[in-house]
């Protein structure tokens, strides 16, 4: 026989209503009461109709992570740190009041499949959606991306971006989280420039995202302050953010450029990739050539030699785009906060060899 509703409140001794409250942790209960109800929940063994409740609230308990490559640690590690936050307790008893059920959603880098994604959940009336990673740098996507963000603001979701710029004419997003890429790349090509590098090549990701083109300008405008500045296009490839991307535009650079004696890559991905390439080449990391990454991943300090990176705190934005989105924290001053980047140097980088 299905335990209903109105079977939770006579055991509890409350009204139907509130049983409601509790569950969806939408209205203050006195705590005596609250535990009561959850405790005839557990007795009962009561599971929430969630499509009929998210009917009669306007938001449901979904909800939605969108992410470009969950296989890609930079949007693992996100994604599950914010689980973490909007998941509830994490005790197994499901029973806290206010619980959200977080869903993934691997994007692949689809333009049009982020758009699906915001659309399902706008159907299934998401209490929240975090978007993650770099947007796409293109006019009709932005203001398709911005007409969906707004209907979706309008029924009561919460929208906040984690690693992703503000999107221009729009205040639907609650919070935006950005990381400090542009500052980041300055920096690692600094450190390079310290070291004694003047030719330094370049790997870049996709050209139309807004990751790629902040980091790559700090890598240029570290590059221009040193007075190095020219060959800038013919130093520079773009590819996906992955490895095999790193070890071809790698082996492209180096023929282009023999006398290359560091290689600054988009991610720690692509720097694997590159180091690969310089190897296959008969040449040593760092003697030889010098590899730089960003991101600062897991696996980058047990790389060998150890890559200097740039580290981003994915885990803890990942932690705070989940309360936010959840409610649980107040968001910043205008909506926006740049997250810093700090430089992480290991033995990947070393001055170049001399004669």
């Amino acid at each position: 026989m299905t335990v209903t509703l109105a079977d939770v409140a006579a055991r509890a001794r409350v009204s139907p209503a509130t049983v409601s409250r509790v569950l969806n942790g939408n209205y203050p209960v006195a705590a005596s009461t609250r535990e009561r109800v959850l405790r005839a929940v557990d007795d009962l063994d009561y599971v929430l109709n969630g499509p009929a409740s998210s009917l009669a609230a306007s938001t449901s308990d979904l909800v939605g992570i969108l992410v470009n490559d969950i296989a890609d640690p930079f949007f693992g590690i996100m994604a599950g740190a914010a689980q973490t936050e909007i998941g509830g307790p994490g005790d197994g008893s499901g029973r806290g009041g206010g619980e959200k059920l977080a869903v993934v959603c691997n994007t692949g880098g689809s333009p049009e499949r982020e758009l699906t994604y915001l659309t399902l959940l706008q159907r299934q009336r998401a209490a929240a959606v975090v978007l993650t990673g770099g947007a796409l740098e293109d006019p009709a996507h932005q203001a398709a991306m911005a007409t969906k963000l707004a209907k979706l603001a309008d029924a009561g979701t919460r929208i906040v971006f984690c690693g992703r710029p503000p999107l221009p004419d729009t205040d639907a997003v609650v919070a935006s989280l950005a990381f400090d890429n542009r500052g980041g790349g300055r920096r690692l090509t600094e450190h390079l420039v310290s070291l004694g590098h003047r030719r330094i090549a370049y790997v870049a990701g996709p050209q139309e995202r807004t990751t790629t083109r902040h980091r790559l300008e700090g890598h240029r405008e570290a590059m221009k302050a040193a007075g190095l500045y020219g060959d800038e296009e013919r130093l520079t490839v773009h590819g996906p953010y992955d490895r095999r991307s790193g070890y071809e535009a790698t082996l492209e650079l180096l023929r282009r450029e023999p006398d290359v004696t560091a290689v600054v890559a988009a991610n720690d991905t692509v720097a694997l990739g590159a180091a690969a390439a310089i190897r296959e080449r008969g040449l040593r990391i760092p003697e030889d050539v010098s590899v730089a990454g960003f991101d600062d991943l897991p696996f980058s300090v047990d790389a060998v030699p150890a890559l200097t990176t740039v580290r981003l705190p994915l885990f803890e934005a990942g932690a705070r785009a989940g309360r936010l989105a959840m409610g649980k924290e107040k968001p910043p001053t205008g909506g926006i906060t740049t997250i810093s980047a700090e430089l992480m140097v290991r033995g990947s980088t070393a001055p170049p060899r001399v004669g």
